[in-house]
C-alpha cells in the first residue's frame, strides 16, 4: 500500500545473527512467547490508542526472502548455508494475537503475543514495534487534539512536515482512527480511504492581480466547497472584506474562510462579527497554524469562534513527544510440550517483565457500561466473574478493591493461527468507530491533559504470585 519493496529485510541485524545462531545451536524450532507491550503514556496522558495493527498484518502475510536477500546475507560471510536455505524456503507459521486497533490501551499489557519458532517470533520485533509505535504515538495525539476541540471537525494537515512518505500515509490514518475528520494527503484517501480535504495556499491569492480576482475565481471553480484562505495581506481590513464581497456576489453553497496566522482568539472573534453583520451566519471559520490540544483549549476557552481545526506538524509529528516507547520481550518458551515463563529483571521496576503466556480482560460497570479496570491473568485461569471479586495494584498491593455487577470482555483477537489470517480485518471506518466507542467507556476524569486519574492494569493473584516468586529466585541466583 505505502512501499512496493519487500520489507522482510527492515530488521535489526541482530535478529539474523541470533536466528542464525538459534539453527546453528539447534534451536531453530524451539517455541518461544513474545510479548509486545509499551511502559509509559505519550505525554503523562490518561490513555493510548492502539494503532498499526492492520499493517501488522500485512507484514506477516507477506514475509519472504528475495534472492537478492540470500545473496547479501551470504556476501557477509557470517551465515551458515543452511541457515540461508532455511530463509529461502521461509514461510510464517506463528500464532498470533493481538488487541484490536483503535482500542484504548495501558502500560504493561500485552498488545501482541507471537507465538511460534522462536527464529521466526525474534524475527519479526522491529516491524511490529516500528508500525505499532508509530501509528500508536500519531492515533493517541490526534484523540488529544480533537477532544479539545469540543466536537468541532479536525482536520491533519502535517504530511509536507512528516518524517518521509510511510509517516505521512500512515500517520494520516491514525490521525483519522484517533478521531480527526479528514487528512491533506491526497494519496491516504486513494489508498486507505482517509477523506482528502483541503482549501488553498497564500500562492493561489498572490498568483493573481488582486486579493478580491483571486477569491472569486476560486468560487466559481469550486461554488460547493468555497472556503478562502484570508491572511495573505491583512485578515480584518482587506480578507474578509473581499471574501464577504466575493460571497455576495456569487452566493456558493458552502462558505468559509480559514486564517493560518495572528491571534486566533483576537481575528476569528472579529471575522465572526463581520461575516453575521453581512448577513453571513453559515460562513464556517477554519484555523491553523501550529496548532495542539492545549492552543485549542485555551483559545476555545478565550471565545474564539472556531468551527473547525487544520493541525499539522504538532499532530503528524507528535512534536511533545515523538517517542511511543513500545518493547518486545520473550515471555515463556515451551520444552518438552511444556509452558516455562521467562522474566526479564531489572533494577528499573517498569522495566521488569510479566512472564507467562496471558490473556487480557477489560471489566466493565454493566450499569454505566464503563471501564472499571484491565486485568491480566495466566491463560488457563478461570474467567473473573461473581460479585466481591477483588483486584489489586500490583506495585502497591495493599491498594485492593472488591467489584460487583461487572462483566470481563476479552480485550484480544487471536490473527494468525500457524501463520494463516483467521482474522476479519475491519474497514478503517470501523477501526475509528470502535476507538470513539471505546474513549466514551472510559470515565471523565481519565481523559484530563494535566493530572488524569489512573487506570489499573491489575494482575490476577496467580500471576503477581509467579511474578514475584521468579524475581525472588532471579535474585537469589544472583546473590554474591
Amino acid at each position: 500500500m505505502i512501499d512496493n519493496r519487500n520489507l522482510t529485510m527492515l530488521t535489526d541485524f541482530y535478529e539474523i545473527t541470533m536466528a542464525n545462531g538459534y539453527l546453528e545451536s539447534g534451536m531453530a524450532e524451539d517455541i518461544a512467547y513474545f510479548d509486545m507491550f509499551f511502559r509509559e503514556i505519550p505525554e503523562n496522558g490518561g490513555f493510548a490508542i492502539l494503532g498499526g495493527i492492520d499493517e501488522v498484518i500485512s507484514y506477516l502475510e507477506n514475509l519472504k526472502f528475495t534472492d537478492e536477500d540470500i545473496t547479501y546475507l551470504r556476501n557477509k560471510n557470517m551465515f551458515s548455508e543452511a541457515f540461508l536455505d532455511y530463509l529461502k524456503n521461509f514461510k510464517f507459521s506463528c500464532d498470533v494475537w493481538a488487541v484490536p486497533e483503535g482500542t484504548a490501551v495501558f502500560p504493561g499489557e500485552p498488545i501482541i503475543t507471537v507465538r511460534g519458532p522462536v527464529v521466526q517470533a525474534q524475527f519479526v520485533e522491529t516491524m511490529i514495534l516500528l508500525l505499532v509505535n508509530h501509528q500508536s504515538l500519531i492515533a493517541t495525539k490526534a484523540n488529544r487534539i480533537v477532544r479539545a476541540a469540543k466536537g468541532r471537525p479536525v482536520m491533519e494537515f502535517g504530511s509536507r512536515r512528516a518524517q518521509g512518505p510511510s509517516a505521512a500515509i500512515l500517520g494520516a490514518k491514525a490521525a483519522y482512527i484517533g478521531g480527526c475528520a479528514g487528512t491533506a494527503c491526497t494519496i491516504a484517501d486513494r489508498d486507505i480511504g482517509v477523506a482528502a480535504l483541503g482549501t488553498m495556499a497564500h500562492s493561489w491569492v498572490q498568483m493573481f492581480p488582486s486579493e478580491y480576482e483571486a477569491f472569486k475565481k476560486y468560487c466559481e471553480i469550486y461554488p460547493d466547497n468555497s472556503t478562502l484562505l484570508v491572511d495573505t495581506y491583512n485578515v480584518l481590513k482587506s480578507g474578509v472584506p473581499n471574501a464577504i464581497k466575493v460571497f455576495k456576489e456569487l452566493k456558493p453553497k458552502s462558505m468559509g474562510i480559514r486564517i493560518d496566522s495572528g491571534d486566533i482568539s483576537y481575528l476569528t472573534k472579529k471575522a465572526r462579527k463581520m461575516l453575521d453583520d453581512a448577513g453571513l451566519q453559515d460562513c464556517k471559520i477554519v484555523v491553523s497554524n501550529s496548532l495542539d490540544e492545549y492552543l485549542i483549549q485555551d483559545i476555545l476557552l478565550e471565545g474564539a469562534c472556531i468551527d473547525s481545526f487544520g493541525v499539522g506538524e504538532r499532530l503528524i509529528t507528535a512534536k511533545e513527544q515523538p517517542v511511543f516507547g513500545g518493547v518486545y520481550k520473550l515471555a515463556a518458551v515451551e520444552k518438552d510440550g511444556k509452558m516455562i515463563p521467562k522474566i526479564k529483571v531489572s533494577e528499573n521496576v517498569e522495566k521488569i517483565t510479566i512472564p507467562g503466556f496471558k490473556k487480557l480482560y477489560r471489566l466493565y460497570d454493566k450499569d454505566t457500561n464503563r471501564a472499571i479496570a484491565d486485568l491480566i491473568t495466566l491463560v488457563g485461569e478461570p474467567r473473573p466473574e461473581g460479585d466481591g471479586y477483588e483486584i489489586f495494584d500490583p506495585r502497591n498491593v495493599w491498594k485492593r478493591k472488591k467489584i460487583s455487577n461487572f462483566v470481563a470482555k476479552d480485550l484480544r483477537v487471536q490473527l494468525f493461527d500457524k501463520g494463516e489470517l483467521v482474522y476479519e480485518r475491519p474497514s478503517v471506518e470501523e477501526i475509528k468507530q470502535h476507538c470513539a466507542e471505546q474513549v466514551d467507556a472510559l470515565w471523565d476524569e481519565m481523559l484530563r491533559f494535566e493530572n488524569p486519574q489512573t487506570y489499573y492494569v491489575d494482575l490476577s493473584h496467580d500471576l503477581w504470585e509467579l511474578k514475584k516468586n521468579m524475581i525472588e529466585e532471579t535474585a537469589a541466583m544472583n546473590e554474591i
